[in-house]
């Protein structure tokens, strides 16, 4: 079992052989996927690539757990739409249910990616669609060993008897649990021992995060990952403009209309549940009913994007629903915008700050602009109930990234963030100028940190308010 070279590609298919997988590959997706790669625009090498890394950085006699999602159940008969764990998609790219990923490390010369998979059944695949099977895992993903789902317990047994150090994540409830959940669904009874009992049963190791393992180099985007992002930023950007020369009756129809744009253009789908809050909704940063009338006279605030190659974009826009700003709406959403701006003029690496920096001087903004429009007397703790919320978040294959945000770790060129300043007036506080209460407004972008520059990657989707008025003047 000797470590792989770098180079290894999957390309096509072997010749004389036909190649059957359980998502889309160049063979069956030409318009979709070019040749060697596994997900729009990333390659099997990288994704092979990002496991060498991460076993090349454990010590000897490692063992890596990581599990991918399952289907989930609306009702017995009824099934989510499938969205596959974002650490598993990080690491193979591998789209099927009921899989999972270890990486093993002996040493530095026996390194291995093992998958555990679906095994080939005519009669799921009949109900279910195709699987890639364990050979295709070798074939397409670059795995060194493969093996259907169902021996994953008795290949872990093996594992650990030569492996000191663990990674793995909230053991035992989480990852013990999403295992058997394989063997239920399909009657079988071939497991009389849950995850953690092996564990037990392997005597004393040592147990670190996974999850915190592949994070890290999750943080810093590959170009190929820069690109999708840029192509779900402008996918979605123009979909914004769109809407907003696009008159609409309700919150609903505003959502369905972003939704059918973004797959219309080539997203695969809504990177997230939208939040289409229109009027005094806008008070409510997590709004997502999506129900109610849009009115004349308010504002709508959105925040939605699309998904492209499994890599999220996430824009907030406000506007006037009749498409014409008042004077109030104009002067606080100006203040918004100059927070957002000032902000994103930051995000480099040569300016030595962390998203918390950022955050801070966002605060700072935000005050002395809210006091320029009228928000006389306004002190810090007043402010954070107009802006409750964080400047922004790291953004990739999670719209929040990662789970653990080094939130006061200095930017990073290659790191890609939100820049989300909002206000938020409630509307029967004396505390402030009656004319601004009951609005809420947030304008977030996209932006990728350089070293001494950066790129706005929805720079296309129109903030100034002279650009949203002309854009609302043709409507249908």
């Amino acid at each position: 079992m000797q470590r792989l070279s770098l180079t290894r590609t999957y390309a096509s298919a072997p010749q004389g052989s036909f190649l059957t997988a359980g998502q889309p590959i160049h063979e069956t997706h030409p318009h979709k996927l070019r040749p060697g790669e596994i997900t729009p625009g990333i390659s099997a090498q990288e994704y092979y690539a990002r496991r060498q890394l991460i076993l090349e950085s454990l010590p000897d006699k490692s063992l890596v757990i990581i599990p991918g999602n399952d289907v989930q159940f609306a009702t017995n008969s009824v099934f989510y739409e499938f969205r596959q764990d974002p650490n598993f998609f990080y690491l193979t790219g591998f789209l099927e249910p009921q899989a999972a990923l270890v990486l093993y490390r002996e040493n530095e010369n026996n390194m291995e990616s093992i998958f555990f998979v679906p095994g080939k059944d005519y009669q799921a695949e009949l109900w279910d669609g195709t699987r890639s099977g364990p050979n295709g895992a070798i074939e397409m993903f670059n795995a060194d060993r493969a093996y259907p789902f169902s021996e994953i317990y008795s290949q872990i047994e093996l594992l650990l008897k030569d492996s000191e150090t663990i990674y793995m994540d909230t053991f035992p409830a989480k990852t013990s649990n999403r295992f058997p959940s394989f063997f239920k669904s399909h009657g079988q009874n071939v497991v009389k021992n849950s995850l953690a009992e092996l564990f037990k049963k392997a005597g004393r190791k040592e147990y670190k995060s996974a999850v915190a393992l592949v994070e890290k180099p999750r943080l810093i985007k590959s170009e190929a990952e820069i690109d999708n992002l840029r192509i779900a930023a402008e996918l979605s950007s123009a979909a914004y403009n769109k809407a907003y020369a696009t008159g609409f009756r309700t919150e609903g129809q505003l959502q369905a209309f972003l939704d059918y744009e973004f797959r219309m253009a080539g997203c695969e789908e809504s990177a997230y549940l939208p939040v289409v809050a229109g009027g005094a909704h806008a008070l409510t940063i997590h709004y997502t009913r999506n129900d109610d009338l849009l009115h004349d006279g308010d504002m709508v605030l959105v925040d939605a994007g699309g998904r492209y190659g499994g890599y999220c974009a996430d824009i907030s826009r406000t506007w006037p629903v009749n498409g014409k700003f008042s004077e109030p709406q104009r002067d606080l959403y100006q203040a918004c915008l100059n927070v957002n701006k000032e902000c994103i003029k930051l995000c480099t690496a040569s300016s030595g700050l962390s998203l918390h920096d950022i955050h801070s001087h966002s605060e700072s903004v935000m005050l002395a602009e809210l006091k320029n429009c009228g928000f006389t007397g306004l002190t810090q703790r007043q402010l954070h109930v107009l802006y409750p919320h964080y400047i922004g978040h790291n953004l990739g294959i999670d719209v929040h990234d990662i789970t653990q945000p080094p939130r006061y770790a200095k930017l990073q060129p290659g790191q890609v963030i939100t820049i989300e300043p909002g206000v938020y007036v409630p509307e029967n506080s004396e505390l402030f100028p009656k004319h601004f209460r009951g609005l809420g407004i947030r304008i977030e972008d996209d932006v990728v940190v350089g070293e001494r520059d950066y790129e706005v990657l929805t720079a296309d989707t129109l903030k100034e308010i002279e650009d949203i008025e002309r854009a609302a003047e043709g409507r249908l």
